[in-house]
């Protein structure tokens, strides 16, 4: 179990990163809805209007407190989402790849059709997509290799 503390808390400063940089991307995006975000870019920059914001706030909500849960049991070094499993980690790092994949093409797309917008435009949802990825894809390379380091040492 030591191997396993040892490496979870060492990720967790990383973990608590990604999603303090979600956190802030949900918290400025309902500064600018509530209209108290002046300062901030505008709405039509942080969302691709596809899902109308209250199902994407709420949405948002359980990200990060799936998130939340994940970062806690990896401080922590115990927990449902640190036991090893090496098969989640192979989902998962299928998953996370394909997502970064996805946000690849869209920011070739995005850069193909903003000749004449605003260079920023769009970056912000790709960027915050690109940050859950990488989430994803931390906690499944956790999972892909220590759960095949756990079965070794069966």
């Amino acid at each position: 179990m030591t191997l396993v503390t040892e490496s979870t808390r060492r990720l967790a400063p990383l973990l608590w990163s990604l999603l303090a940089l979600f956190v802030v991307r949900v918290v400025g995006q309902l500064l600018v809805v509530l209209g108290w975000g002046a300062f901030l870019p505008s709405i039509e920059l942080w969302s691709s209007g596809l899902i109308p914001y209250p199902w994407l706030f709420l949405a948002q909500i359980l990200i990060i407190l799936l998130y939340g849960k994940v970062c806690l049991d990896f401080t922590r070094g115990s927990g449902f989402f640190v036991v090893p499993r090496p098969e989640l980690g192979r989902k998962l790092l299928i998953f996370g790849s394909g997502y970064v994949l996805v946000m690849g093409i869209r920011v070739l797309i995005f850069i193909l059709r903003s000749s004449n917008q605003p260079w920023m435009g769009g970056w912000i949802p790709i960027g915050f997509h690109m940050v859950l990825a990488a989430f994803i894809l931390v906690v499944g390379g956790y999972h892909w290799h220590r759960g095949r380091l756990r079965q070794r040492l069966r």
